[in-house]
C-alpha cells in the first residue's frame, strides 16, 4: 500500500532526504473544515483500514523499480535504497475511536514520526478516511430521519463508484447510527448514564451486497426485481413445477392451484374490491402459504406515492386478516424503494405512512448533497517547533503544536464544546472554570465550567504495531449509536443546527498569536 500516494509526496520525500531532514520528528493532524451536508457533526470512520495500511506499509522491490522509472533520472540511487528500508516502526497514531462524533476543525487523527514518513502517509490516510466518514455520516442522517423503528437496507451496489466504493458504502453505512436513550428521572445524565439501550437501532440494518455480507458480516436482504415477474406470462409456466409441503408434514401441495382458489375468495370479498391489481394476488398467495403453515415475508412498493400506497396496502392487509381470521396479516412488513432521498423520508414523516422497511441506494452511496467530506492533513510540529499555515481566511488557518483534545459535557450529559490544548498543559478538571477562546471569535475570552471532561484520543499505533485490538464492525456501530445519542438535539438536527463550539486554551491561543506576529 505504500505506493498509494500522490506523486508530489515522492518528490518532496526526495527533497527531505537530500536536505538530511528525512528523520526529523514531525506531527500532523487530520480534520475537516466544515460539517458535511450543512450539519453540525460527522462520524469518524476508516480508522481500522488506515491502521492496517500502516502496519503493512512497505515499498517492495517491484515498487522501488517502478519509482525508479518515474522519478527523474538524476535521482540518487541511494534514495531508492533508503525507500526499500522504509517502514512505520517509528510512527505513532492517536485518534478518536472509530464511529465517534467529530466536529469541524477538531483533529480526529494525529500522526507522529519521521518527517518523510509522516508526509508520505498523508494521501493514503485521507483516501481511507474521507469517504468512509462521509458515507457513515450520510447513513446517520437517513437513520435520524427514518427513526429507530424502520428497517433500512443499503442497496447502492449498482450505483456506487466501482466495486471498492460499493463495498465501502455497504460497510460504513452499517456504522452510521442514531438513538434517543431515556435517562430515568432523577439520574445524573453523564456520558456513562446515557449509554444507549440495546433495543434501539443504529445505522443501516442490512445490505443487498452479498460480497459485503460475506466480508464484513453485515446481514443481507433483498426483494425481487420486475424482471422476475416479467419473465413469466402465465401460471401455466409454473403450474407443474411449484409444489410445497405443509410445514406440519404431508404430501406437497400444488401452490399455484391453491393460490388460485384463494384468489376467487379474495376477489369476491367486498372489503378488497378496490384493492390495487397486484395486491389481491399477493393476498391469495399469502393465504395459500398460511394454509400450509408459512408466513409471507412482505410487500414491496417502488413507484408512485409510496406513503399513500403504504396506507392503502395496510388497510387491505388488515381487512384481509380480519376477514379470514389470520392475525399476522395486519403486520406484514411493507418495504419501499425508488430513488429514496432525505426529502423522501421527510415526506413519509410529514404525511404519515405504514412503511416498515426502506431501501436506499444512489442517494446514500454517492452522497450527492456533498460528494466529499474535504478532510485535510496538515503539519503542526516539526523538530519540536510548532508550525502553522498562515492565511487571511481564519477558517483555513491551522492550529499549531502537538495537542490534546477534550470534549466538555454539561450537567445534562450533552457535549457542549471541544477544547484543544497544548500537550504539556494539565488535564482540565470537571467543575473547574476554564478560560477558552472559541474558534471564529478568537478575540473574545469565554469562561466555561464542564460537568465532565473526556480526553478524546487514544493511541492505536506505536512502533509499527497496533496498541490495542481493533473493534469489530458491530462494536463500531454500537459506539456510533452511543456517541450520537449524547448530542444535544440542537446540534443533532439536520437543518440549521446550532453551531457546535470548538475552542483553544488560553495558552494555545497565545502561541497562535505569537506565531502570527512573528511571521509579519
Amino acid at each position: 500500500m505504500a505506493p498509494l500516494t500522490d506523486f508530489y509526496h515522492l518528490t518532496m520525500a526526495y527533497g527531505h532526504w537530500r536536505a538530511g531532514r528525512h528523520r526529523v520528528p514531525a506531527a500532523a493532524e487530520l480534520f475537516f473544515r466544515r460539517g458535511p451536508f450543512r450539519g453540525a457533526f460527522a462520524l469518524g470512520a476508516g480508522l481500522a483500514e488506515g491502521l492496517r495500511c500502516l502496519r503493512a506499509f512497505r515499498f517492495s522491490a517491484a515498487d522501488v523499480a517502478y519509482l525508479r522509472s518515474i522519478l527523474p533520472s538524476t535521482t540518487e540511487e541511494a534514495f531508492f535504497d533508503y525507500l526499500a528500508t522504509l517502514d512505520t516502526s517509528e510512527v505513532t497514531v492517536s485518534a478518536v475511536p472509530e464511529g465517534s462524533v467529530v466536529f469541524a476543525r477538531v483533529p480526529f487523527l494525529q500522526v507522529r514520526g519521521p518527517l518523510l514518513v509522516v508526509q508520505l502517509l498523508e494521501t493514503t490516510l485521507l483516501c481511507l478516511v474521507n469517504y468512509a466518514s462521509l458515507v457513515a455520516t450520510n447513513a446517520s442522517r437517513f437513520r435520524l430521519l427514518a427513526g429507530p423503528d424502520v428497517k433500512l437496507v443499503e442497496m447502492g451496489l449498482r450505483r456506487a463508484q466501482g466495486p471498492d466504493g460499493a463495498l465501502s458504502a455497504s460497510k460504513y453505512s452499517y456504522i452510521g447510527g442514531e438513538c434517543c436513550p431515556v435517562v430515568p428521572h432523577g439520574t445524573a445524565a453523564t456520558p456513562s448514564a446515557m449509554s444507549p439501550s440495546p433495543s434501539l437501532l443504529a445505522g443501516f440494518d442490512y445490505t443487498s451486497n452479498v460480497l459485503a455480507g460475506k466480508l464484513y458480516g453485515i446481514p443481507v436482504r433483498g426483494t425481487i426485481a420486475h424482471s422476475f415477474i416479467m419473465s413469466f406470462t402465465s401460471l401455466e409456466e409454473v403450474q407443474l413445477r411449484v409444489s410445497l409441503p405443509p410445514l406440519a408434514g404431508g404430501e406437497p401441495v400444488d401452490l399455484p392451484a391453491l393460490a388460485e382458489s384463494w384468489l376467487q375468495r379474495v376477489d369476491t370479498n367486498p372489503l378488497l374490491a378496490h384493492a390495487r391489481s397486484g395486491l389481491p394476488n399477493f393476498c391469495a398467495v399469502a393465504l395459500a402459504l398460511h394454509q400450509l403453515g408459512y408466513q409471507a415475508i412482505g410487500v414491496r412498493l417502488d413507484s408512485g406515492d409510496l406513503a399513500q400506497q403504504s396506507k392503502e396496502v395496510r388497510r387491505v392487509l388488515r381487512a384481509c386478516g380480519a376477514h379470514f381470521q389470520v392475525p399476522w396479516f395486519e403486520t406484514i412488513p411493507i418495504a419501499v424503494s425508488n430513488d429514496i432521498s432525505e426529502q423522501s423520508l421527510e415526506e413519509f414523516s410529514r404525511e404519515g405512512s405504514e412503511i416498515d422497511m426502506i431501501g436506499v441506494g444512489t442517494n446514500l452511496v454517492t452522497c450527492p448533497l456533498q460528494p466529499s467530506l474535504g478532510c485535510i492533513y496538515k503539519l503542526v510540529e516539526v523538530n519540536g517547533s510548532p508550525c502553522l499555515k498562515l492565511t487571511e481566511d481564519e477558517e483555513k488557518m491551522t492550529i499549531p503544536g502537538s495537542k490534546t483534545i477534550y470534549r466538555l459535557y454539561d450537567a445534562a450529559g450533552h457535549p457542549f464544546m471541544d477544547l484543544m490544548a497544548l500537550e504539556e498543559e494539565p488535564l482540565p478538571s470537571a467543575g473547574q472554570e476554564l478560560v477558552v477562546r472559541v474558534l471564529g471569535t478568537l478575540g473574545e475570552a469565554r469562561k466555561v465550567v464542564p460537568t465532565t471532561v473526556e480526553p478524546l484520543h487514544r493511541t492505536y499505533f506505536r512502533d509499527g504495531q497496533m496498541c490495542e485490538p481493533l473493534p469489530s464492525l458491530l462494536e463500531v456501530k454500537n459506539h456510533a449509536q452511543a456517541s450520537l445519542s449524547l448530542l444535544n438535539p440542537a446540534h443533532r438536527r439536520l437543518h440549521e443546527p446550532q453551531p457546535y463550539p470548538v475552542a483553544v486554551s488560553e495558552r494555545l491561543h497565545r502561541l497562535l498569536a505569537e506565531l502570527r506576529q512573528a511571521s509579519q
